[in-house]
């Protein structure tokens, strides 16, 4: 649907250079990353907004990189929605339409058929300053919608919203993407976002893609050390691997090894999802290659979970429920064996890969 080749831009002291993504058909691509990793620009000069120094984009099999925002049949939404004060709803959704000179009664019948699938018909008289803010999103959305683009770019739609606003809008979007099978390219910062809407995602960080995969395999198999940080996997863990048999052995310098699934040698960084980790007073039988004793440093409650660390020779984290906490009576000081699988370690090397789209940032953060 969507092909950036090597795509440059400069913006005062920000930019990014060779920036390529591909974006298929139907999909809802999420790009995620830091405040200041430059999605906002990535995004703005996909829909023209900004020129590119050099690189190209493609619509299909069309080059649009000059083309004007207009003719590239793009619709764009911002965080703060953009919606003209002094024009009611139904003004603001038909403002498209009337740019483009469609006939009155045409407009009249998209701008009804678009508010009756977002459910913002009952509004059309009313003015934006009277909406909250998850009905000012569905009129955007509407705004952006009639006009029928073949990709939908959605600038942090759901950072201005309160919690449950953000969760039934994350509802709306999956409503609208499956009735209209828009393609969807959404920037966020927001780990909920990927998880509700995404089919991939892309992780963004100072002017460069650094890994772009389904959703579940990206979480699983980070690329970098920054994307497993940012990802918030619940254990990162410095050491240096070595083959072991069919497994790979890592060494955590002057502390205790552990084995993992891997084919990397050297010095290395090992990711382990805390809920990976399980907890037990003794050693049990089990599948698992890796059982380390351990004592309990910090024990933190996270809603209906609790995040367990230990000092295992290294600092390690378990997610358990309540309900296990309290069977295990864990305190500071408690001694606990931490179970894992092998194949639940992903090793990759120390040095951040350079190998995916390169380019550089600088300057002010520019989201």
């Amino acid at each position: 649907m969507l092909r950036i080749e090597s795509l440059s831009v400069t913006l005062g002291a920000f930019s990014f250079r060779d920036v390529s993504l591909e974006v298929r058909e139907n999909e809802y691509l999420v790009i995620l990353g830091p405040s200041g990793a430059g999605k906002t620009v990535l995004l703005e000069t996909i829909a023209g907004i900004h020129a590119p120094s050099s690189g190209r984009i493609f619509l299909r099999d069309r080059e649009i990189t000059s083309a004007e925002p207009r003719s590239r049949s793009f619709g764009m939404v911002y965080q703060d929605y953009a919606l003209f004060p002094h024009r009611t709803v139904e003004e603001n959704i038909a403002f498209g339409l009337r740019q483009r000179k469609v006939p009155p009664d045409e407009q009249r019948a998209l701008v009804a058929e678009i508010s009756a699938l977002l459910e913002v018909g009952h509004l059309a008289e009313r003015y934006p300053g009277s909406l909250s803010g998850g009905e000012q999103q569905r009129v955007a959305l509407a705004r952006a919608l009639v006009l029928r683009p073949k990709v939908l770019l959605l600038d942090e739609p759901l950072s201005a919203l309160d919690g449950p606003t953000r969760e039934r809008m994350r509802t709306e979007l999956v409503r609208v993407r499956r009735l209209t099978g828009t393609t969807v390219i959404q920037i966020t910062h927001h780990l909920e976002d990927v998880f509700a809407l995404a089919d991939r995602v892309a992780i963004m960080h100072e002017g460069r893609i650094v890994q772009v995969g389904e959703t579940g395999d990206v979480f699983l198999h980070p690329s970098d050390p920054f994307v497993a940080e940012f990802l918030g996997i619940g254990n990162i863990i410095r050491g240096r691997s070595s083959p072991a048999g069919r497994l790979a052995r890592v060494e955590t310098g002057g502390g205790p090894s552990f084995l993992a699934v891997s084919g990397v040698v050297g010095d290395v960084v090992a990711t382990l999802h805390a809920e990976d980790v399980i907890l037990s007073e003794a050693p049990f039988a089990s599948s698992a290659r890796n059982c380390l004793p351990g004592t309990v440093t910090e024990v933190v409650p996270c809603g209906s979970t609790v995040r367990v660390v230990l000092d295992a020779g290294f600092p390690l984290t378990a997610l358990l429920t309540r309900e296990s906490c309290r069977e295990l009576d864990l305190g500071p000081g408690s001694r606990v064996y931490a179970t894992f699988k092998a194949s639940a370690v992903h090793v990759i090397p120390a040095a951040p890969r350079q190998d995916v789209a390169a380019g550089s940032a600088a300057g002010p953060e520019i989201g």
